[in-house]
């Protein structure tokens, strides 16, 4: 079955956080001790409702199941700039395309929008992924998610300069 890449809506919250809810607990527990894990999964691993009903957030889908998900957001200090969002591919389909068709896609749709940069606060173990669409590592960071809590994430950089696509 070929993949096929849509919009998220709303009606695909319940499905997104259940992805999210398996993929990140599994695919990130050999990037980060346990300590850091306990205390930022309940905040990461949950679909956010806004986002996946912005329009800007999409869904790869192979027998009408989401395989998934990412999007991204305009930077409101830099309109030029834009944020990978969210990004997660269930885990038992990890190095079959999945992901790489979802940022290729939402690349293409920024890049649509007039973005010419894109960031991304990418996990430990999603470097060489980001890095293998073009992402340049910047610095490792500190992602705050709540006060007393941060989620240590590297800062990568994609130029979106017109040329050939991404998909």
């Amino acid at each position: 079955m070929t993949l096929m890449l849509r919009p998220t809506t709303r009606a695909d919250l319940a499905e997104v956080d259940a992805l999210l809810a398996r993929a990140y607990p599994r695919l990130l527990k050999t990037a980060y001790p346990p300590s850091v894990l306990v205390t930022a999964l309940p905040l990461i691993a949950k679909a956010q409702p806004m986002l996946v009903a912005s329009g800007r957030y999409y869904a790869a889908l192979r027998g009408g199941r989401i395989l998934g998900v990412g999007g991204w957001s305009r930077d409101r200090g830099a309109p030029q700039r834009g944020h990978v969002r969210h990004v997660a591919t269930d885990d038992r389909v990890v190095r079959q395309g999945v992901g790489r068709a979802v940022l290729g896609h939402l690349l293409a749709q920024a890049q649509e929008a007039g973005l010419t940069e894109m960031e991304c606060w990418s996990t430990r173990n999603a470097v060489p992924f980001y890095a293998a669409m073009g992402f340049v590592a910047e610095a490792a960071m500190e992602v705050p998610l709540q006060p007393g809590i941060t989620f240590p994430a590297v800062r990568m950089r994609l130029d979106l300069a017109p040329g050939p696509s991404r998909r």
